[in-house]
């Protein structure tokens, strides 16, 4: 019996993508590609920043997940900051969101199968349950 958790294959995995410098920027490149809307939300962002955000954003979730006292508060201030009143940023955008980061982690992981596929669908889907309810 296997005893890794889905936080540990999640991190395992996100550990090998952001291993390869391309991982970050294909997945935007894609994110922003999949609608003209989603494109026009970044169009001030500053991408050097945006690229260490995703990266921290990945921890926080595997820490969310696990019920990480600092990182539940730092998941609750980014819903905040992503809902209705300030970035806006509406659920089915997150629906895309998910779709394209396991999509481009499994590119880039070259040990994913369908346990990888699992543990980031678990790990990031509670965290866009939680930002979409908090929308």
């Amino acid at each position: 019996m296997d005893p890794t958790t889905p936080r540990d294959l999640f991190l395992q995995s996100v550990a090998r993508c952001l291993a390869l410098d391309t991982f970050i920027p294909t997945f935007y490149e894609r994110f922003l590609g999949a609608s003209d809307e989603i494109k026009d939300k970044f169009q001030f962002t500053d991408f050097k920043k945006q690229n260490i955000m995703l990266r921290r954003s990945l921890d926080l979730c595997a820490g969310a997940t696990a019920g990480e006292t600092d990182a539940l508060r730092e998941i609750n201030e980014r819903a905040a900051t992503h809902d209705r009143y300030h970035l806006n940023i509406e659920p089915r955008h997150y629906d895309v969101w998910l779709r394209t980061i396991v999509a481009t982690a499994r590119d880039f992981d070259d040990q994913w199968n369908d346990e990888a596929e699992a543990a980031w669908r678990k790990i990031l889907g509670h965290v866009v349950q939680h930002m979409t309810r908090q929308y």
